[in-house]
């Protein structure tokens, strides 16, 4: 400590200085040093002296405290210091354990102090906005106890601190950065950050999650070694278990994101389970809680379906099934399995269907629900173990009919097996045994296979039971009576009412079995006129139920149990109003309503558990049916009746009313169908007529032209031809290309012929295809507008429609408010004969609008054979003009083949000419020859003649 009076300044050599002058002047020399070596020294006292001096260094330096982090952000050693300071400024000091009264209440007091202090420090929220930039500095001297500070103020004013984290720009960002730092120390003090940041807040548990938490968490645990790990497994676990309880909108982003089956390599326990660290144990514990948070009965039904799928096509809940039915698994551990296994299972016929199939290690294997229901109904097992298997058996029944079924009939005759032990053969022995906490196991396991299932109801009732040798059977529904009757303890009587409850609700044929036994009814409203004591009271309760039970699902089968006789019976014996009261001690006793809570029983002693979960719904359905059907007159029960026929008539009537209009809505739908396929078939051949009309004006054009071409060619092959006479001075040479020359003009001619034909076809089809198009496009006008009109009537008939069903619901209500008046029969007589008359006219309407559908119906056929025939007779015209077309490109390559003979010729007759004058001889002119050659054809000698001239 010398260096503090160093700093501070040599003490006289009397009295030494308290500890508060000494904070005064340190504080001083902080606020007035120019030197950050002077700054950075007088810090460094005030932490040491921070423990010790706690409420004066609080007082005094916390403001200087703050300025310094403000202003010397540069030097990260004084900021170490001032973090420190504040540290142990805000949180206690937790080494030392209190021993005695006396320093409890000191850590009380210190307690205190540290939260005032944090409410100095955060009045200021910059301070807190101060503080998240501070942890963005990576130097270890100011990250760590950055964050060992802002988890000290988390703990000690939490709602506040995270209301300005909340708030702040990237604050929660910041902290998220935390578990990417590389030194483990600062990451795990992160974590523990993080844990105090997420408790309880909605908003800042969605920040972190999408800060992409999830991934990261589950890198840590599998880098610590997943259920092997340490504290850090432990703490990343419980930093889930913030982020994923309660928050539908965490649970379901982290089932999107495939993290569920990353879970499963938790779950990987091997052979050898002996020596589980209490580490491991602690964490496989946590990691059945997050198992169970994903599939929480409180969550919604439609999240915890798709979470339960995801779980068994994972194979997570084989893995869990595996740890089930291992050897040397701690207890705990196991009983926690079982819950998870429950919860995954609930509801989820797949899941269930899965459970009932797994088989233990055995020689010879069983089934897991035997070896389970063993341990439930065996007393030396522990009370938790026992309360985990009930209610995993609850959770595989749970709207399981199928499994009901099985269960059940393991119990009938014809399905026992001698030679191994079953699910019913242990359920009656835990429902007959001495202990009483296995008969109430037993009742409620065996109530549950009944729940909601009338068939295993009845099936029940064929059970047959031998009690003893010599003595008859007696039936499963018998033998509970007995055993009631005989004086056993409270909370075995409380669960066999249950099952008897369970058991003749809403079953009349099991009402009347009960009530056939003589001696039922008397000890029933026996055990209800007493006056016993407190604990009794419950029992009294249950009776009064099922009694009532007896009372409101009686068929009046029996003559001397009907319905009026037991209600005389409960007025003389008992009295309406004592029997009314003595019900509702089901619904005042203080274990009921925390049985209703969750499904999940959970008793903290043996004593208490006497409420099921889902007999609780059974109670609060019956209670007030049963004191109305107690405390009613015969009188009123006559009316009620009558009333009741009066309204099942009118039922009737209304279901064929409501029958007739389906029908009739199933009608129009199909002719709204109709009119909706005949639209888009109307438009269909409209825009088939439109493509028709474009491609035959094509065609037209395409024929005009190559009708222009063709006369171009043929003029131009007449004129060549007689410029080839002129130059026939070689007879032979001439006569050739004059045959050739014929031979042309007879194709030419045949092509002539020929495209005559085809103008002739064409005009033809022009003449007979149009107007048939033109019809077929009035016609569909007029199709289209009969489909307007049909869907005005449609239209009309629903609106209609609906307005009979409203006048129908009117009637309805009249008829519910004013049945037991006679006088108002007629009048609801009329307006349903008129509502008859009504309905029957629109169904002649819609019959009407059948026949137009089926009259458009065969126009459209008619429609489509002419446009295939408009379609075939294109087609033919295609055909021929691409026939034509070839004809007339092979025409213009002959032509062009003899234009270049005739002009080979011309070249040689020249030639010819040439030498004739090269040797003497006289040549004509041209026009000489030309005028001759015009009287070749009339004149044959003067032809001969000129030949003989031209061989001289």
């Amino acid at each position: 400590m010398n260096y503090i009076w160093e700093v501070v300044g040599r003490h006289p050599t009397g009295q030494q200085p308290t500890g508060e002058e000494t904070i005064q002047k340190l504080c001083d020399r902080v606020a007035s040093s120019t030197l950050l070596e002077d700054r950075r020294d007088a810090v460094r006292a005030l932490k040491s002296l921070s423990k010790k001096y706690r409420t004066e260094v609080g007082t005094m330096a916390m403001d200087h405290l703050v300025r310094i982090l403000q202003t010397d952000r540069t030097d990260t050693e004084i900021l170490g210091y001032a973090l420190d300071t504040l540290y142990n400024i805000v949180c206690s000091d937790e080494e030392e354990e209190p021993d005695d009264s006396e320093e409890e209440n000191q850590q009380k007091q210190e307690d205190d102090l540290g939260a005032q202090f944090t409410d100095k420090f955060i009045r200021e929220t910059d301070n807190i906005t101060l503080l998240l930039t501070l942890l963005e500095e990576f130097d270890f001297h100011v990250r760590w106890p950055g964050v060992k500070l802002l988890t000290a103020l988390l703990k000690s004013q939490c709602a506040q601190v995270q209301g300005i984290i909340l708030v702040s720009p990237m604050g929660v960002s910041r902290l998220m950065d935390l578990l990417a730092d590389s030194r483990e120390v600062i990451r795990n003090d992160g974590l523990l950050l993080l844990q105090q940041l997420t408790k309880g807040n909605t908003a800042i548990q969605k920040i972190v999650a999408f800060e992409n938490a999830f991934e990261r968490l589950l890198e840590i645990i599998i880098e610590e070694g997943s259920s092997d790990g340490g504290i850090v497994v432990e703490d990343c676990l419980l930093l889930l278990l913030n982020l994923l309880k309660n928050n539908s909108s965490n649970q379901n982003f982290f089932k999107e994101g495939s993290y569920i089956q990353k879970m499963k390599p938790w779950f990987e326990v091997g052979d050898d389970n002996s020596g589980w660290s209490a580490q491991k144990v602690t964490n496989l514990h946590l990691m059945l809680q997050l198992v169970r948070v994903m599939v929480s009965p409180v969550n919604s039904p439609g999240a915890t379906s798709s979470c339960q799928k995801a779980m068994f096509q994972c194979g997570l809940l084989q893995q869990l099934c595996t740890i089930l039915m291992a050897t040397g698994v701690p207890a705990d551990i196991l009983t926690e399995t079982i819950n998870t296994v429950s919860e995954v299972i609930r509801g989820s016929e797949v899941n269930q269907d899965y459970f009932a199939s797994v088989n233990a290690p055995s020689n010879p294997p069983r089934p897991a629900i035997v070896v389970l229901l063993m341990s439930m109904v065996n007393e030396r097992q522990p009370f938790v173990l026992r309360c985990a298997v009930l209610y995993c058996f609850q959770c595989f029944l749970y709207k399981n009919h199928k499994g009901q079924g099985e269960i059940v009939a393991t119990l009938l005759p014809s399905t026992i097996d001698a030679n191994s032990i079953s699910a019913g053969q242990l359920l009656c022995g835990g429902l007959f045994s001495a202990d009483s906490l296995s008969n109430w196991c037993a009742a409620v396991a065996l109530a549950h296979a009944l729940q909601d299932n009338l068939t295993q109801k009845e099936q029940l009732l064929r059970v047959q039971l031998a009690t003893s040798l010599g003595k008859p059977p007696v039936s499963l529904l018998q033998q509970c009576t007995n055993i009631l009757s005989q004086g056993s303890r409270v909370q075995t009587k409380v669960g066999l009412l249950m099952l008897l409850c369970t058991w003749i609700s809403n079953c009349p044929i099991a009402v009347m079995h009960f009530l056939h036994n003589q001696d039922n009814v008397p000890f029933l409203t026996g055990q209800i006129s007493e006056n016993l004591g407190e604990d009794e009271r419950l029992v009294q309760g249950l009776c009064a139920l099922l009694l009532g039970i007896c009372i409101y699902y009686n068929d009046n089968s029996l003559e001397n149990y009907t319905k009026e006789k037991l209600k005389q019976l409960i007025e003389k014996r008992i009295g309406k109003e004592n029997f009314v009261e003595k019900l509702s001690f089901i619904t005042k006793h203080e274990l009921y309503s925390r049985a209703a809570q969750k499904p999940q029983p959970a008793f903290s002693t043996p004593e208490h558990m006497l409420f099921d979960h889902e007999f609780t719904k059974l109670v609060k359905e019956l209670e007030g049916m049963i004191t109305k059907a107690v405390l009613r007159s015969s009188e009123e029960e006559k009316q009620e009746e009558e009333v009741k026929k009066t309204l099942e008539q009118h039922d009737s009537i209304v279901t064929q009313y409501k029958e007739l209009i389906r029908e009739q809505d199933s009608q129009i739908n199909e002719l709204k169908e109709q009119v909706t396929l005949l639209t888009s078939q109307n438009e269909k051949l409209q825009n088939t007529i439109t493509q028709q009309f474009s491609q035959i004006q094509q065609h037209k054009d395409q024929y005009n032209i190559l009708k222009l071409k063709l006369g171009k060619d043929n003029q131009q092959t007449g004129n060549q031809a007689e410029a080839a006479h002129v130059n026939g001075l070689q007879p032979e040479e001439l006569s050739q290309l004059r045959e050739q020359l014929e031979e042309l003009q007879r194709q030419n001619q045949l092509l002539q012929t020929q495209l005559t034909e085809k103008h002739s076809l064409i005009t033809s089809l022009k003449a007979e295809g149009v107007p048939s198009a033109e019809g077929s496009t009035s016609e569909v006008t007029e199709l289209q507008k009969e489909v307007e009109l049909l869907k005005a009537q449609l239209q009309s008939q629903t609106a209609e429609i609906t307005q009979l069903q409203s006048e129908k619901k009117e009637l309805l209500k009249g008829s519910e408010t004013t049945a037991a008046v006679p006088g108002e029969d007629s009048v609801y007589t009329e307006k349903i004969a008129e509502l008859e008359s009504r309905l029957s006219a629109q169904t002649a309407e819609t019959q009407k609008l059948k026949v137009e559908v089926k009259t458009l119906l065969e126009s459209k056929e008619l429609m489509d054979k002419e446009l295939a025939s408009a379609t075939s007779t294109a087609a033919i015209m295609q055909a021929e003009k691409s026939k034509l077309q070839q004809e007339v490109q092979e025409s213009k390559k002959e032509q062009d083949d003899l234009l270049m003979l005739l002009a080979d010729q011309d070249q040689k007759i020249l030639s010819l000419k040439q030498r004739l004058k090269d040797l003497g001889e006289t040549i004509e002119d041209e026009d000489d020859l030309d005028s001759r050659d015009q009287f070749d054809d009339d004149d044959a000698d003067d032809d001969e003649e000129e030949e003989e001239e031209c061989d001289e």
